[in-house]
């Protein structure tokens, strides 16, 4: 009788561990449905301006890439896109295009240590985010992004031929 209350004590134990572990918290949960709700509000904001494609250059930062556009509408270097969704949900957003095997934020107001807006810069070709958009898909979780801790979503642009040609990326501050 002992080692059936020993074992059924130890399960339960596990149990709540486990699911202590799995089961986000509050705090997290809330983080989760303010990063769903952004990147819902910046992927619709630049669908409604037209299909996504690259076509031609244009310099972001220092670097020479290929120009995004979401209909008529070229968003290298054009933040008020991004800007609209801070301006109403809050955190960061940016737009990446890819180039070769990086993928360079072409608009954005994550801001660089002098304040300025980090155009220009690449995603993090080790982190957590790439390795997913390289397959294809969705990430959503913690990375660290120019030093700084935040709560992100990152999701990859498709043109009409569905080959993956840039990020959609929001997030808060941790």
């Amino acid at each position: 009788m002992s080692l059936k209350k020993t074992v059924i004590g130890v399960l339960a134990t596990t149990s709540i561990l486990v699911a202590s572990i799995l089961l986000p918290t509050s705090a997290s949960a809330q983080a989760d449905s303010k990063v769903a709700k952004a990147m819902e509000l910046l992927k619709s904001s630049a669908d409604g301006l037209g299909a996504a494609k690259v076509e031609g250059t244009d310099v972001a930062g220092d670097k020479t890439v290929p120009a995004l556009f979401f209909g008529t509408t070229k968003i290298n270097n054009n933040s008020p896109l991004v800007d609209g969704v801070v301006k109403k949900v809050g955190g960061t957003a940016t737009m990446f295009v890819k180039s070769g095997d990086e993928y360079v934020r072409v608009t954005t107001n994550v801001k660089k240590d002098d304040g300025s807006r980090a155009v220009g810069t690449i995603l993090d070709p080790a982190g957590k985010a790439i390795a997913s958009i390289k397959k294809n898909e969705a990430f959503y979780g913690e990375v660290t992004i120019l030093d700084k801790p935040y709560v992100t979503g990152y999701e990859p642009i498709h043109d009409a031929a569905k080959n993956v040609i840039g990020i959609y990326y929001v997030g808060y501050p941790k």
